[in-house]
This record gives C-alpha cells, structure tokens and sequence, in this order.
C-alpha cells in the first residue's frame, strides 16, 4: 500500500519540480492568468484566481474516481476483515494509459523501470522540499540561486 502511495506522490513531485523551473523561467511572460503571478514560488497558489480550483478540484476528482474504480474491490464484494481490498491484476497507479508504449512487455524488465520510477520519484520529492525550504528561507528562486552561483 505504501508502495501505491509512493508512486503517486512521486510523480506529483516530479512535475512540480518541472513547474518550479520552468515556472522560474517564463514568470512574468506567461499566457496563463495574464502573466500576473509572479514572486517566489511558495506564494504562487495564493495568487491564482478563484475560478481555476474548481478546474483543479474536478479534474483530480475524476483522475481519483478512476483509480478507485480500477484498483479496488468493490466494498459491496468486499470481506469485512479486508476493508480497501485491492484487485489482484491492479498495478500501482496503471490506469492503461501509455500513449509513447514506455511501458515494458517483460515483467524483469517492468520492475527495473518502476524501480527507476521510485528513486526519480524519491530524488523529486527531496528537491521539491529543498526548493521550497529554500524559498521559505529568503524569498529567492531556484533559478534566482542557480544564476548567482
């Protein structure tokens, strides 16, 4: 179960760590929110306007509803002795979507990449908290630091 959390988290610290870089390097002339969202990082998501959260909240809502529909028994079908009983052919977070077909035939060769996907997952959460750490410290960006170097 903890593995299944892992992974999820992992991936979302992935593409946050994107975010802060890319979202360094074009602050200021970004077609989102009429480029008026600007300063460290950290202060961001109190500066998004009020009608992209329900855009957020319904888009993780449905990627949530899918996961629970395809990983976990039914609770109606469900003992009561194992409450959130997961599929026996459910893979941690494989909704089927591999549109590139990244995804290795080989189960060896599967759990070599998933394994990778864990230690870059890991790595991303440690920089995530690193750069918001960082942030939090004296209000300048990674790039900010990265360029006075």
């Amino acid at each position: 179960m903890y593995c299944k959390a892992e992974l999820a988290h992992g991936r979302v610290s992935m593409l946050a760590v994107i975010g802060f870089l890319v979202g360094k390097k074009v602050g200021g002339s970004s077609f989102l929110f009429d480029a008026s969202i600007s300063g460290p990082s950290i202060t961001h998501i109190t500066q998004v306007p009020d009608g992209f959260w329900p855009v957020i909240i319904a888009f993780i809502g449905a990627y949530e509803a899918t996961r629970a529909k395809t990983g976990w028994v039914d609770p109606a079908n469900c003992p009561v002795y194992q409450p959130g009983l997961l599929r026996d052919d459910y893979m941690p977070d494989d909704l089927k979507f591999d549109p590139l077909g990244l995804m290795p035939e080989d189960p060896e060769e599967f759990d070599v990449m998933q394994t990778k996907e864990l230690q870059n997952g890991r790595l991303a959460m440690l920089a995530a908290a690193g750069f918001l750490a960082q942030e939090a410290v004296d209000g300048k960006g990674i790039i900010e630091h990265l360029q006075s170097m």
